[in-house]
Formats: structure tokens, C-alpha cells, sequence
């Protein structure tokens, strides 16, 4: 899944009739998870199974749902008592949505480089993206 590494991301805690579609899971984000389903910001649900998930977005100009079905095994969730959804990190996504105990892999640390200009002796932090030849 290639999603921005700054989106947001939020996961239901009760388990969802996964007949529903756009406008089921869109009333869902409204209703359950008070958010706004055209934030842009992900919404995941499960079954009651935990072996079906569906991702709900908003791209540009439409709704997008991702969806997979375990052929074996279940999705792990964090046990949460009583609250609506948790948030996660994209990271934290990725792993639910192959499948693995993601909360048991240590999330990667963030990295932090510094720049030396080669015509200069002065050091600046690198920003900006970088090209490759």
C-alpha cells in the first residue's frame, strides 16, 4: 500500500457488517468515529471475524476502499476497552494489513542526516527530497 506518510489514520473497534460500501462505511466514520469522511485521513474496519478489512478514503475527487480477506488467520488489533477507534501510524497499518502482530516490531527510528556542502566548509541540515542519479 503506498500511502503519505503523514496521513492519518484511524481504526474502528467495533466490528462492521463488511456488506457495506461507500456510503455505509462513510455514515460509519460520521456517526461512530465522528470524523469527516472526506478529510482524506484513513478509516479501517473490521469484521467480527477480524479476517476481512476495508479501508475507506478520500482521493481528490472520490471515495477509495481497500479490502483484503485473510485466507487464514485473523487481523491483530490491540485490545481497547471502550474507545471508538485508536489511531495508527502508517506503519503501524502496513503490518495490520499483512497480517502480522505488528505491535510486537519495534516501530523504525527516525533518522536525521546533516549536509556538507562540498564547496563550502559550513554544515546545514539536508531538507527537501533528494534526487538520484
Amino acid at each position: 500500500m503506498m500511502f503519505m506518510a503523514d496521513c492519518k489514520v484511524f481504526l474502528c473497534t467495533a466490528p462492521v457488517d463488511m456488506r457495506k460500501s461507500y456510503e455505509g462505511l462513510g455514515a460509519l466514520t460520521q456517526s461512530v468515529l465522528h470524523a469527516n469522511p472526506l478529510s482524506g485521513h484513513l478509516f479501517v474496519f473490521l469484521n467480527s471475524k477480524r479476517n476481512r478489512i476495508k479501508i475507506l478514503y478520500w482521493n481528490l475527487n472520490g471515495f477509495c476502499i481497500t479490502q483484503k480477506r485473510l485466507e487464514k488467520g485473523q487481523f491483530h488489533i490491540p485490545n481497547v476497552s471502550c474507545e471508538a477507534s485508536i489511531a495508527l501510524t502508517i506503519y503501524q497499518l502496513n503490518g495490520l494489513f499483512q497480517g502480522i502482530e505488528w505491535e510486537k516490531i519495534p516501530a523504525p527510528k527516525e533518522l536525521s542526516y546533516q549536509y556538507v556542502c562540498p564547496s563550502s566548509d559550513r554544515s546545514e541540515p539536508l531538507t527537501g527530497l533528494l534526487s538520484w542519479p
